[in-house]
């Protein structure tokens, strides 16, 4: 993550397209257990859109929204500030470098974590962050993920057209089995720890909305090592050309790993 660069999002893009990253939030919001008055971090918080949903479970409580992204975080801002007054706070920081010391009731992330490099230095933060008896509920993905779209993004990175551009090109994402991970949750100090995979593939309706998605949310970072829009264009299409001829057409495998665990209320 040393080049700011890579800290970057197209918000806008990101707000309007983000279905699917919404619609499996909104399931993790369901496996909450909230009195009211919690303080939460909403851990990778995007736009905003998950936040507001969690907010409106908190009649007393607060938020602090917090991404990587200043780009995300203006957009949350703007989509949360006016709507909860005084419940809602926004911080652009590194999940690896969080600044919280047994502050929150409770941790909510969802399509943030794999994002993270380390997740040991991840699970160490977020346990530090969390008071004693306090809980951890998240998603990212996992074992699996996307990986029909990744090999062919390795395959076609190696094309004589894009591989002097792409050869220096390393992909950030970590995808673990759920006994890696709930093993690093344990090693950080949780307790109760939960871990499973689950399957959610997700179609768009033509190559239109593919390529843009793709673009937006998963190899934005990719493109940016390509010379031109040309050049990425001619790369997005080449995907949406094999993705055309799958069964069903233009599905993405994603593949999600839910996480649950609690900081012990001894510690």
């Amino acid at each position: 993550m040393s080049n700011p660069e890579s800290r970057e999002w197209n918000s806008a893009a990101y707000d309007r397209i983000s279905a699917p990253q919404f619609s499996w939030g909104k399931k993790i919001l369901e496996r909450l257990t909230l009195r009211g008055d919690d303080l939460v971090l909403d851990a990778g918080c995007g736009t905003g859109k998950l936040a507001g949903e969690l907010l409106s479970q908190l009649p007393r409580g607060r938020v602090i929204a917090l991404d990587l992204s200043r780009n995300m975080i203006t957009r949350a801002r703007e989509n949360l500030a006016s709507r909860f007054p005084g419940q809602v706070f926004f911080l652009a920081a590194d999940l690896q470098c969080l600044p919280f010391n047994r502050v929150f009731d409770g941790i909510f992330s969802t399509a943030a974590f794999h994002w993270v490099p380390d997740h040991d230095v991840l699970f160490r933060n977020l346990y530090q962050a969390l008071r004693p008896g306090a809980w951890l509920v998240a998603q990212a993905g996992g074992l699996g993920n996307l990986d029909r779209l990744l090999k062919r993004v390795e395959t076609l990175s190696q094309h004589p057209g894009y591989a002097s551009y792409l050869r220096h090109y390393q992909s950030q994402w970590v995808y673990p089995d759920p006994d890696t991970e709930a093993g690093r949750l344990r090693n950080a100090g949780f307790e109760n720890v939960e871990s499973g995979l689950e399957p959610a593939p997700t179609k768009f309706a033509g190559a239109g909305d593919f390529i843009e998605f793709v673009s937006n949310v998963i190899l934005h970072r990719l493109l940016e090592h390509l010379p031109d829009p040309e050049a990425q264009k001619t790369f997005l299409q080449a995907l949406a050309d094999q993705a055309a001829a799958d069964a069903p057409p233009y599905e993405l495998d994603y593949v999600r790993l839910n996480l649950r665990a609690h900081r012990p209320l001894a510690s």
